[in-house]
């Protein structure tokens, strides 16, 4: 298992090519785990130079499709909306290791791959 740290650009540039292919997002923050299937159809990028607090991300990754979550027991419901955001931060880590990809943030870590299973 090699893994390697990418920057935003090369992180960018590799998750582009899973543009129409299904991809698995997992979640973990403190002790939330979420999992979730999206038909990947475009990748961009937002800025929130109106943020009220820390709390809210001043950049945003955000992953459009639209997808399903897992909601226990492998049980699936649709998205509520048509893309699922990751917030970015100036300290979040871009890592790459047997397609796939982890983002570390001071939030939580996000693990993005193509999917394997099929929820249908």
């Amino acid at each position: 298992m090699t893994q390697r740290y990418l920057s935003v650009e090369e992180f960018n540039e590799l998750l582009q090519q899973w543009n129409g292919k299904t991809i698995q997002i997992s979640k973990r923050e403190l002790n939330d785990q979420d999992s979730m299937l999206i038909e990947l159809n475009s990748i961009s990028y937002s800025k929130d130079t109106r943020r009220i607090d820390d709390y809210e991300p001043m950049h945003t990754l955000q992953l459009n499709g639209p997808g399903l979550i897992e909601t226990g027991d492998e049980q699936f419901q649709p998205i509520p909306s048509s893309y699922y955001e990751i917030p970015l931060e100036d300290s979040t880590l871009y890592q790459y290791s047997d397609s796939q990809f982890t983002l570390v943030t001071d939030r939580g870590t996000y693990t993005i791959e193509i999917a394997t299973e099929d929820p249908h």
